[in-house]
Parts: C-alpha cells; structure tokens; sequence
C-alpha cells in the first residue's frame, strides 16, 4: 500500500493520524532530525571559527578588532544569500515535493563545508583566501536557505493532528545538537592540541568529518517517501505554478509574512548573541579561556536540546503563539542579568547564566517556532512562506547580530549595557508581533 493510501491529510495539511503507521512517522522524524543536525552543524562550525580561528588565519594582518569584525562580515555574509536560496528551493520545494529539496540542500552544504576545511590561508595564497573563504561562505548560506523550512515540514506534514507541536519541534532539536558537536569538537580539538598545532590543522578536522555526517544524512532523507501534505496537492493537482506571486498576492498570507518576519526578530538575535557573539565576548573581551568558555555553550545546546520537546509539548496544549511570547519575553528580561553575571569573568557564573537564558529561555520559544510559522501557510505555498519569513528576517535578526553587538560595545568603551537594551528592544518587537498572529492560523485542530 502506498503512503499516499495508507495517510489522508486535514483541511491544513496535516496528516491523519488514524491511517498513518509508526514507521512512516518515525522515519519521518529522523530525517528531519539528523538532515538538521548535520546542517547546522555544518553552519556553526564557521559561526564558531569565525570568532577563534578565520580572523587570525584569514585576516592577520588587522588589529583584533578589525580582524574580528572581518571574520563576521564573512559570516553575516551567509545570511544575506539565505533568503535567495530560501526562495529558490522554496519554489522547488513547492512545485517537485519536499523530499528531493532537502537532498539536495544538504549536498551543497556538505560539499561546502568540507572545501572550507581544505583552504589555504592567507599566508600561503594572500588576498585569495578570504575570497575563497566568502566564497564558500556564500555556498553555504545559499544552501541553508532551503533547508530548515523542508525539515520543519517534514515533521509536521508527517504529525498526528493533534501532536503537531511535538513533532514541529523535533526539527529545532537539530540547531541544537549541531551547535553542540561543532563547539564539543572544537573544545576537544583545542583541549588536546597546542594552539600552533589546532591553528595549523585542528580546525580543519572538525571541518573534515562534515563529509561523514553528510553521508549519514543523505541516507536517511533518501529513506524518506514524499509528505502527504504533498503528494495530496500533487494528486489534486492544486500545487502552485509561481509560488512566491501566490504569497504575496492573497491578503491573509501576505500579513502573516510581515508578522512573522516582525515576530523572528527576537529569536534570531537571541541565538547570534549566545551562540556566536558570547564566545568571541567570553575569551575576548572577558579573558576567559577558549575551553571552558566552548564547554559552557555546549552544554547550554545540550540543555536546550533536552527542553526542546517539551515546549513542543506546551504547544500542543496551549497553542504555539502563547508558548512563542512567552519565551521571548523571558529572553528579553534575562538580557541585562546575563550579561551582569558576564562582568563578572566568573567561568561558573557565565557558564550558569548562558545555559538558563540559552538553554533554557532559548529552547521554550524555538520549540514552538516551526509549528508556528508552518500554520502561517496554506500547504501549496508553504516551503516558500516559511524560507521567506525565516531567512529574510535571517539578515537583520540573526547575521548582523555579532557586529551590532560588537560595535555597540566598542562605542561604550568595552561597556556591554546600550548592546542589552538592542537586545531587549528585539524581544518588544518580536513579542507585540506575534501577539498579532491569530491563534486560527495554527496547524492544530
């Protein structure tokens, strides 16, 4: 029998959990989980070395702070090409199915991430490293572009109807556990290798193993059979000539963007600023040792990784937009508290305050992400609305957080309190928008 007789689909798109078998939604879910992971794996790697390796070995003749705002220009760089392949694999996504999309994401990921960990630096090919390095960097983001709106719909078009947010948070686990093994690794390397040895070639090892962790993805998504939710558009034949026309053309899909994009902003700098930026800050500006500080914000990912579910659980019951703000709002008034326990340059108090509001405030509102925004669209055009909101709102909420942060503090003399009040002032954006996303618009039923 084939999956497209075995599961009927709800008048969202969600798949009814009366004929669908265990093994149809746990296969579903692996591939969701483990495309993710390798992904954002891959992606972190260079968030994490762009903060303690690219600006010594690409940029050496800067001073540190030049160097270092040259290695996240690369790195905001990546945003900026996350919308357009959010749009073209979109538009794939929408029109051929969700299944060979997120295949070929990761392809491209992998095959990007493994030549980063091959290239020359600047002291044996000069000007053309960085080049090189922007380069793939631009590859790289082309490629995430489409992948996180596939795997979120992967999991919720596979979902039980009434276990839509558990499954919808299956796929953020990912994020988690990507940006857990890319700074375990890189703690290991370093904790085992003498500086000059880990800027020779650690670093490239980490960036190596990519290749097997692309292998292993590229099985399990290949097990896959095709979304319900889209083979029952195909059977209709209602799937979407130009998708992106369609989204902005139909009043209500096109103010759910323009409130998503809004509601993201929170999100997205929250994680650039305790994921990316609190490493270079930490053994930077604080003086703390590379280490202990890629140790806290491992276990930080694990913790959210751990909590994730059940926010996708609390979203189930209560709905994804109370679950959203609240966590956001907790964001927002951790802000100035984390960065206190900061100033401190205690490795324990910065280890404990970035896994309560990472692992902890992070994962509540993250969890509820995806089922909130795949709710957002109807199923012809959802691949396309959900890589619009998230990666256009990638560019201001998520790739230029590290600078601004980082220039915010240089203005006020190594003082980090006007950088928590841009922070804050994210999570008042992101909180009143989503106040704004009707409570109809959600997957559940």
């Amino acid at each position: 029998m084939s999956l497209l007789e075995s599961a009927s689909v709800n008048e969202r798109g969600v798949a009814d959990d009366r004929r669908l078998t265990a093994t149809d939604t746990r296969t579903a879910i692996a591939a969701s989980l483990i495309g993710t992971t390798v992904e954002w794996y891959d992606f972190f790697l260079y968030s994490t070395a762009a903060g303690i390796v690219f600006g010594k070995l690409f940029f050496p003749n800067t001073s540190s702070f030049v160097g270092t705002m040259l290695s996240f220009a690369t790195f905001a760089v990546g945003f900026l090409m996350r919308p357009i392949g959010g749009l073209v694999f979109g538009h794939i996504g929408d029109r051929i199915g969700r299944k060979r999309t997120l295949a070929l994401t990761m392809a491209l990921m992998g095959a990007s991430t493994a030549l980063m960990g091959v290239l020359p630096t600047a002291s044996a090919i000069g000007v053309a490293a960085p080049i090189l390095l922007l380069l793939l960097r631009i590859l790289q983001g082309f490629a995430l572009g489409g992948e996180w709106a596939g795997a979120v719909l992967l999991a919720v078009e596979y979902s039980p109807r009434r276990k839509v947010g558990i499954f919808g948070s299956y796929p953020q686990i990912g994020l988690a556990l990507g940006l857990a093994l890319g700074t375990g690794v890189f703690a290991l390397l370093r904790s085992t290798l003498s500086e000059s040895a880990f800027l020779s070639y650690g670093w490239r090892i980490a960036f190596g193993a990519s290749v097997v962790l692309v292998a292993i993805g590229l099985i399990v998504r290949l097990r896959i059979d095709e979304t319900p939710a889209f083979r029952e558009i195909d059977r209709l034949n209602r799937i979407s000539k130009v998708p992106v026309v369609e989204l902005f053309r139909n009043v209500r899909t096109r103010r759910n963007t323009v409130l998503g994009l809004l509601s993201r902003w929170g999100e997205g700098a929250a994680f650039n600023t305790w994921g990316v930026f609190a490493i270079t800050f930490a053994t930077g500006h604080l003086g703390l040792s590379q280490v202990p500080v890629l140790v806290s914000v491992t276990i930080a990912a694990v913790v959210m990784a751990a909590l994730i579910p059940i926010s996708g659980r609390l979203t189930d019951r209560y709905g994804p937009r109370r679950v959203y703000i609240v966590g956001i709002a907790a964001y927002g008034l951790l802000v100035y508290p984390v960065f206190a326990l900061f100033e401190t340059k205690n490795i324990v108090l910065f280890a404990a305050a970035i896994t309560v509001v990472f692992g902890g405030a992070h994962a509540l509102f993250y969890g509820a992400q995806g089922t909130l925004y795949a709710g957002l669209y109807p199923p012809e055009v959802r691949y396309t609305g959900l890589s619009f909101v998230y990666q256009v709102s990638g560019i201001y909420a998520s790739g230029i957080t590290p600078m601004i942060v980082t220039s915010l503090i240089a203005v006020t003399h190594g003082s980090p309190w006007l950088a928590c009040g841009y922070l804050a002032a994210t999570a008042v954006v992101s909180v009143v928008a989503t106040r704004f996303i009707s409570e109809d618009d959600r997957l559940t039923t």
